[in-house]
């Protein structure tokens, strides 16, 4: 697989001392990247950086061989979006005008929204299954479907990588695994890179092909979620005992955290 986005040695913050420290990582064309942690580690900082809008103390980051340093916000936004961590929505906009706000790095400054954006919105509407609601306020809708307008505005973008911070925040397990499903059709059948922050690391070890595993600022770990996610290295970070096996109905990667108050 060829790399998509790659940073090398990168150090960013904001003020005080770094925040992200010597960050090197390579992001393969339709991988779907899992990035955990601790809180406080980085994983955001990292989402901020990877967009252009931290700049690195030092170090780089590029996008298909650019360093972002040098491409315009309007230049990454045609090849990268993200999805960030506050989703609120303040206006009334309906669904269908949400997912046009994606065709924004499409146009120039006082060009409006024509035939083809107007397509390129009712397809990434049709990818989420908001079709039905895309006359609705955006404010109207569910914790899910509006977490999937969100990602129908992306789609919108026609990115070749979306970035997630902690897309499943703030919902509950059922909306969890509807959303993680969608992003998991996304990058198998339209071959969509995906790099996930997540905190939940059950919904992690099940969805991510890879994980990187942050603590402090720095990787740790790179690598399929049954190398990176070990009963000593969960102990170690998160300070909490955890038994680590299979899921006896998937077969992917369980993690059960405990306390020994609590064992009989």
């Amino acid at each position: 697989m060829s790399e998509i986005l790659q940073t090398h040695a990168l150090t960013c913050g904001y003020s005080g001392p770094p925040i992200l420290q010597d960050i090197t990582f390579d992001l393969h064309a339709g991988e779907f990247l899992g990035v955990i942690g601790p809180n406080g580690c980085g994983k955001s900082t990292l989402i901020r950086a990877l967009t252009g809008i931290l700049s690195p103390e030092s170090g780089t980051v590029e996008l298909n061989g650019q360093d972002i340093a040098n491409l315009s916000s309007k230049e990454i936004a045609r090849t990268l979006a993200v999805i960030p961590q506050d989703t609120t929505v303040h206006f009334d906009f309906t669904v269908l005008e949400m997912a046009l706000m994606g065709r924004t790095p499409h146009l120039s400054r006082l060009q409006r929204a024509g035939q083809s954006d107007y397509e390129c919105a009712l397809e990434a509407l049709r990818r989420t299954d908001l079709l039905p609601l895309k006359d609705r306020p955006v404010t109207e809708l569910s914790g899910g479907e509006r977490q999937r307008a969100i990602i129908a505005r992306a789609l919108a973008q026609k990115p070749e990588i979306l970035l997630l911070d902690e897309p499943d925040s703030h919902l509950d397990i059922g909306h969890q695994i509807e959303i993680f499903d969608l992003l998991c059709e996304l990058n198998q059948t339209q071959n969509l890179t995906l790099l996930c922050v997540s905190h939940d690391l059950n919904l992690a070890a099940t969805y991510c092909q890879r994980l990187l595993l942050m603590e402090k600022g720095r990787v740790v770990a790179d690598g399929r979620p049954e190398t990176v996610l070990t009963s000593d290295r969960i102990s170690s970070l998160y300070r909490v005992d955890a038994a680590v096996y299979p899921n006896p109905v998937t077969g992917t990667l369980q993690v059960t955290p405990y306390s020994n108050k609590t064992v009989r």
